[in-house]
């Protein structure tokens, strides 16, 4: 059976579109999955800063706790705490 000239451009035509639309698809998927890769390695980056920020903030808190403070303001400083007689009100 002879297939005529239009329907063999048609089919050939089909078939190119066919095998383009796959490729795109794959290329989409592929694409796909690298930019999830990328966002995977992103949210680890964020969840370790966050760690980091966590601990920095527990390590403030126990820096600046004011026994700390009080404690090397009178040993290593020499500081301490002033009387009740030493205040005085300075008027202008």
């Amino acid at each position: 059976m002879i297939v005529p000239h239009r329907q063999t451009l048609w089919l050939v035509g089909l078939a190119l579109g066919c095998v383009a639309s796959a490729l795109g698809v794959v290329y989409s998927s592929h694409i796909c999955r690298e930019y999830y890769a990328t966002l995977q390695s992103l949210e680890s980056q964020r969840w370790a800063a966050q760690e980091d920020y966590s601990r920095l903030l527990l390590q403030e808190s126990t820096l600046a706790s004011p026994h700390r403070v009080l404690s090397i303001a009178t040993e290593q400083l020499g500081m301490r705490v002033p009387g009740m007689g030493a205040d005085r009100v300075v008027v202008q």
